[in-house]
């Protein structure tokens, strides 16, 4: 969401708060790697943090998505679950 904001207005502030969320971001993906196959990890960072971006959009900004974007939301975060749940690649 300070990305957004970034874009909109630039300010140092923002642009600090953006960088750090990044930096963050990797470091704890890389965190997680150490136990988890790289494909994994990637999927389950990539797909939650989609679905979490457009959560705070709707909330944020009242980027409200519709049907369609929900069912797709609503995949990933299927496909999240079944690498957690049941696939044999992910290591525990």
């Amino acid at each position: 969401m300070a990305l957004k904001a970034l874009s909109d207005e630039f300010k140092v502030g923002t642009l600090a708060l953006v960088v750090g969320g990044y930096v963050t971001a990797f470091t704890f993906l890389c965190v997680v790697l150490w136990t988890l196959p790289v494909g994994i990890g990637y999927a389950i960072w990539a797909g939650l943090g989609t679905a979490l971006v457009v959560l705070c959009g709707a909330l944020i900004y009242r980027q409200v998505p519709d049907l369609w974007a929900l069912t797709g939301i609503g995949l990933i975060v299927a496909g999240v679950v079944c690498i957690n749940v049941l696939s044999k690649t992910n290591i525990h």
